[in-house]
């Protein structure tokens, strides 16, 4: 991991290849054979897979100063496997010395503005401003969680709300103290990790409030805070303003069935309800999909422009860092296939895959290709028992499948690819939908439990 807080550009070893020509915004030009926007675990990992595998002159661009994106101030133990779980700080320095060991070049407090060819993109950082073309780009820019303006939650705008990003780098990177007692808002794994770093900042928790009927995270986080730590599980709940003048004073909620009430505290903490960030792809014209909001991909990490491609929580926010840094090395393969021009890589016109409600969104949500580089993943709008999914094409089903476990809101859950070689490719949309649960009952259409009871100790 790049620990210098001045060093901008790390391993000069694929050096500066001017192209001896000024770039379009009036600074220098670069060449390069394959750029990657974005240095956190998806971007750090396809660059160092594609350097590794001789892809050539392989440059990544990061806007902030050090490389790792989010997991680099999380100070919780679970990133990587078994025995090998690490910190989030250690995590990221793992694929950080990987890449510059490959021969990536990394250049930190670099932006890219947006683009001035279909696979140019105007930089500005240190240096000044710059255009650097590759053959091939490599979207990874990662994902953000709503702060509370974007959540339309009314109320003044006292000090002491944060996300959970903002959280962690208050309590671990600038060792700032965040208040004295917390609301955390959200239930899902995100949210407990927000409740780790309270609590070793000193802060108490005094509630955890959802909108759902039961937490979303793993069991064993949940009983925890509920159980060791005594934090409260408001369900079926939701903040509907913020209280005080110059500092939080207190959190108004209201449960589902009508009630109100206030809860005091100087502290509240936003969690979960990613979005990806998605500027660079929507200035690129790249077609987003319209349940991610992330752009649209085939299997082999294509977007609907030739040459360019996107991986990690910009695709379907958020993941695990595994996950992403897994996305990452898959899509080396399909960029390297790119580079050599292997005749019928891209598909000028894919098939669109949608899903219908209570589904939310599917991943990757364009087909191609009959060649599967990566598993289907989806998520559901609320907790459905064992649900059984529907694959069909134009009235014609394809696949049924029913998932194991509870499908729950804000996790991902993996689906078959093995009906991809049945569609037809110039045929309409493929389309996932629920049948039914393991009680049978049919479930888009299904209304909501009308208990309004809070899931409290």
């Amino acid at each position: 991991m790049n620990t210098s807080s001045t060093s901008t550009d790390t391993n000069d070893s694929t050096s500066d290849s001017p192209s001896g020509r000024s770039g379009g915004t009036g600074g220098t030009h670069r060449d390069v054979d394959v750029l990657v926007v974005g240095a956190g675990p998806a971007g750090l990992a396809a660059a160092a897979r594609l350097a590794a595998l001789g892809a050539g002159r392989v440059e990544i661009l990061e806007r902030e100063r050090e490389p790792g994106g989010v997991p680099r101030h999380c100070f919780h133990r679970g990133f990587g496997t078994g025995a090998e779980s690490v910190d989030g700080p250690a995590y990221v320095g793992r694929w950080t010395a990987a890449a510059e060991r490959a021969g990536v070049r990394l250049r930190t407090g670099v932006t890219a503005l947006g683009w001035t060819g279909p696979l140019t993109l105007a930089t500005t950082g240190p240096d000044g401003p710059a255009e650097v073309s590759a053959r091939a780009v490599v979207l990874a820019t990662g994902a953000r969680e709503r702060p509370r303006a974007a959540r339309l939650v009314p109320g003044t705008r006292p000090a002491g709300v944060f996300t959970t990003g903002e959280l962690q780098q208050s309590v671990y990177l600038y060792r700032q103290d965040v208040g004295r007692r917390a609301v955390v808002v959200g239930a899902e794994q995100v949210s407990y990790h927000a409740v780790d770093t309270l609590r070793r900042a000193g802060v108490a928790p005094v509630a955890m409030v959802t909108e759902y009927e039961r937490h979303q995270a793993s069991p064993a986080h949940a009983t925890a805070a509920r159980l060791r730590y005594g934090v409260p599980l408001l369900t079926r709940t939701t903040v509907t303003a913020l209280v005080g003048h110059g500092r939080l004073a207190g959190v108004r909620l209201r449960h589902s069935d009508g009630r109100t009430t206030t809860l005091a505290c100087d502290t509240a903490v936003f969690t979960g309800d990613f979005v990806p960030e998605h500027e660079l792809a929507r200035d690129g014209g790249l077609v987003l999909d319209p349940g991610t909001l992330g752009p649209a991909v085939d299997m082999s990490f294509r977007t609907t422009r030739d040459g360019v491609f996107a991986v990690g929580s910009l695709l379907h926010a958020a993941e695990p860092a595994g996950t992403a840094a897994r996305e990452g090395v898959l899509a080396a393969v399909p960029v390297l296939a790119h580079l050599a021009a292997v005749p019928g890589t891209h598909r000028a016109a894919p098939v669109p895959v949608r899903v219908d409600a209570p589904l939310r969104w599917i991943a990757p949500n364009l087909l191609a290709t009959a060649t599967a580089r990566q598993p289907f993943v989806l998520r559901t709008a609320r907790f459905l028992d064992r649900p059984v999914l529907q694959v069909a094409q134009d009235g014609r089903v394809l696949h049924h499948e029913r998932l194991r476990g509870t499908a729950v809101p804000n996790r991902t859950v993996g689906m078959s690819a093995a009906w991809v070689r049945d569609v037809d490719p110039d045929g309409g949309p493929v389309r996932i939908t629920v049948l039914g649960t393991t009680g049978g009952t049919p479930t888009p259409t299904e209304p909501p439990a009308a208990d309004g009871g809070t899931d409290t100790p």
